[in-house]
């Protein structure tokens, strides 16, 4: 294939890729906008292996490594339930990280490039440091991360002692190496810097995703998704790609949004989630300072829940990592099929970081076959929980937390949530009284309104539909 062939392969590939970004920003385009990004990849590797740039001897290598990891990738895809997600997207962020210090440590190596100038020399040497750093970073954060989202690792935040100061020192260390790495004649002292270097980056990302807590992690996720799109980009400049440059900026950008709209959803600042997060690893009662429980909460049964569910004329739902694990979504899409055929309102009200991943919440909706129409952002719904005769809450708990609101002193003080308590009556679903994953009490379990249904989402749910 020509390079000139091999160009315009590239730019199509881009526009695939822009136009699939703007499909998945939208659940009833996400379809497309997927397809379109499956397709743009395919031409970007096609014109890749078949392009002016690898010799014919290493193409029977290329196609044995992809067909590994292509079918390594379909038994994922086909094998993780929807509840495993999370941390499968943190493990593939890993692998870019992986990629791009693997392919900064071959560009080191290789001798065969030759430069016109020492400039080009020094520019090149630079995209390698800061590639290797990224990546790096990428790599340690993303595996803490998958240990985090698949309950290896607790979700409570490790608070190393002068934590800041050895971030700010290491920063340093990077930056005076990354001055000997560019500047030094000897090959010993660079490859000592770029070690050095690489140690630190793999240090720190594994320091700083350990800081952030458990009720953090959706932007965590989100902010390795940024870093793994500008390890790519760096990974691009350092082969001198620019499907790869653009390719990894559109991912680094579109990333660093997203982490940008997690933090406003949670009232949090992005440098403060950086330097450690709220949060734990949840599962404890929460109790007074006597010891005795914070307050009453009043029971209620599936056929009494289906039964304040027939009466009513409003329902909103409001879903939460519970669902997830309870795999309770077609149970969900069924109940609200029997209740809109009866004419009754059934709408679904999604809170930005419900669940453990961005739009954790619409994926499972979607695979259920909920209508689109009727699930609805936090800031649609919000105003309208005063009119509605019943809100279900399965499975969710920091999200729905009224003390965001009304206890100043609390660690999600001014987080927007849903504010399920306002309807006439409130149903939470819960396996036990135990904390979310921010580790703290919520006081919506004691509110007059509201009734507890205790018990594994997915059979509670099929009761409740067999009742209704």
């Amino acid at each position: 294939m020509s390079l000139g062939l091999v160009t315009v392969s590239y730019i199509g590939a881009i526009i695939l890729f822009i136009l699939s970004l703007g499909g998945l920003s939208n659940p009833e385009t996400a379809r497309r906008g997927n397809w379109l990004g499956v397709v743009g990849m395919g031409i970007a590797g096609f014109a890749t292996v078949f392009g002016p740039g690898v010799a014919a001897i290493g193409l029977p290598f290329i196609i044995v490594a992809m067909a590994i990891g292509g079918t390594v990738g379909l038994y994922a895809a086909k094998k993780v339930q929807m509840t495993q997600m999370p941390e499968l997207v943190a493990l593939m962020h890993s692998l870019v990280g992986l990629a791009a210090c693997t392919i900064g440590y071959a560009s080191r190596i290789d001798t065969s490039t030759v430069f016109a100038t020492a400039a080009e020399k020094s520019i090149h040497e630079i995209e390698i440091y800061v590639g290797i750093l990224i990546g790096a970073v990428t790599f340690s954060g993303s595996i803490v991360a998958f240990g985090k989202l698949s309950g290896k690792i607790g979700g409570k935040p490790v608070l190393l002692p002068g934590r800041h100061w050895i971030n700010l020192a290491a920063l340093v260390v990077v930056i005076l190496f990354g001055f000997v790495f560019v500047g030094t004649h000897s090959a010993f002292a660079a490859g000592f810097a770029l070690f050095v270097m690489t140690a630190i980056a793999l240090g720190f990302g594994v320091h700083m995703v350990m800081a952030i807590g458990g009720a953090d992690m959706p932007v965590v996720v989100s902010m390795l998704n940024s870093y793994s799109g500008w390890a790519a980009a760096a990974t691009g400049f350092m082969l001198s790609n620019d499907l790869l440059i653009v390719t990894g900026a559109l991912v680094g950008s579109s990333g660093a949004i997203l982490s940008y709209i997690m933090c406003r959803a949670m009232n949090r600042n992005f440098i403060s989630v950086i330097a450690g997060g709220f949060g734990s690893g949840g599962g404890t009662v929460a109790s007074t300072a006597s010891g005795g429980p914070v307050g009453e909460v009043s029971p209620i049964s599936a056929a009494e829940t289906a039964e304040l569910l027939n009466e009513s004329k409003s329902v909103i739902i409001v879903p939460g990592y519970g669902m997830a694990v309870a795999q309770a979504q077609h149970t969900v899409n069924e109940i609200t099929q029997k209740l809109r055929a009866k004419g009754i309102q059934v709408r679904f009200g999604i809170h930005p970081v419900a669940g453990r991943m961005p739009g954790h919440m619409n994926v499972l909706l979607a695979e259920a076959k909920v209508p689109y129409d009727i699930v609805m952002e936090m800031d649609e719904i919000n105003a309208d929980f005063p009119e509605t005769d019943v809100a279900i809450v399965i499975g969710a708990n920091d999200i729905v937390n009224p003390a965001a609101q009304e206890d100043p002193g609390s660690p999600i003080a001014g987080m927007p949530v849903l504010e399920v308590w306002k309807a006439k009556t409130s149903i939470v679903m819960k396996r036990s009284m135990a904390s979310g994953y921010a580790g703290i009490d919520n006081p919506l379990f004691y509110k007059e309104n509201n009734r507890m249904l205790f018990g594994d989402a997915k059979k509670m749910l099929e009761e409740v539909a067999k009742a209704i």
